[in-house]
């Protein structure tokens, strides 16, 4: 009888380490998939902006006057076909994935596809590349954003703020400059706001300023390209006009959720 005991409690203990190896190797493999994530997203970049180089993108910004630069990169998308606003929407998601900054790119929108169609395919970039960046920093490089948030107590207030404004959080940070944009991305990621509604609440907000970039630039590619012919003299201060009541607008939107927000702590007052 004892050692029918003792053997049952061999087997047990050896039953109990197996158990406790598989856990431990699970729990290994588990923290593995993010940064194995990870990698893949950055084989992706690493490979996208290599064709770009490829195809001589970067060398268009370097050489010639302002209007043989814009003419380079007219021609260029151009010869892509319809694969141009992919082309650029992709370049758009670079930028978010790697936080560059946003404003170079939506002025070359402009002058390349003029003030509409530019608007439109930033918007479509801007906002894909914003949505990958949130999916990263919730599931693939959780661990890496959350030790930006600790280490920064300005980015630990986006949290605070989801948990007290919920989907206004989002809509205040989007319209006033608090924090950079492509890193509120990932931020987003580790709160506890729905994928759905920071798609939502992200696409609106983003447009104004969209809009007064592209419209701007668009107006230079009027100028630049046309010669001065009375048509695109007509086009370039519509553009300008419109670009205009944006920029007012963004200025005073700031103003107003101060007001509105600065009682919550959200944000300060000057």
């Amino acid at each position: 009888m004892v050692k029918e005991e003792k053997g049952l409690k061999i087997n047990e203990m050896s039953t109990e380490e197996s158990l406790g190896e598989k856990e431990a190797s699970t729990e290994e493999k588990e923290t593995l998939k993010p940064w194995v994530k990870l990698l893949i997203v950055l084989v992706v970049i690493g490979a996208l902006l290599l064709i770009a180089n490829h195809f001589g993108i970067f060398d268009m910004l370097k050489e010639g006057t302002l209007k043989e630069r814009v003419l380079k990169l007219d021609s260029f998308f151009k010869s892509l076909g319809p694969w141009a606003p992919a082309a650029f929407a992709g370049i758009w998601v670079v930028a978010c994935i790697l936080l560059l900054p946003g404003l170079p790119i939506a002025i070359v929108g402009g002058l390349i596809f003029g003030a509409v169609w530019g608007t439109v395919w930033s918007t479509v970039g801007a906002n894909l590349g914003a949505a990958l960046a949130f999916l990263i920093g919730r599931y693939a490089a959780r661990d890496m954003v959350e030790g930006w948030v600790k280490k920064n107590p300005t980015l630990r207030k986006i949290d605070e703020g989801v948990k007290k404004q919920g989907w206004r959080m989002l809509m205040i940070t989007r319209l006033v400059p608090i924090f950079p944009f492509n890193i509120q991305n990932y931020v987003y990621g580790l709160t506890d706001i729905p994928f759905r509604t920071y798609l939502l609440v992200t696409l609106p907000c983003m447009i104004p300023g969209t809009i007064a970039f592209n419209f701007a630039a668009g107006s230079a590619r009027e100028v630049i390209l046309s010669g001065g012919q009375p048509e695109a003299v007509k086009k370039t201060l519509l553009y300008l006009g419109i670009a205009a009541i944006f920029f007012v607008l963004l200025s005073l939107i700031p103003g107003w959720i101060k007001k509105r927000y600065a009682k919550d702590g959200l944000i300060e007052e000057d």
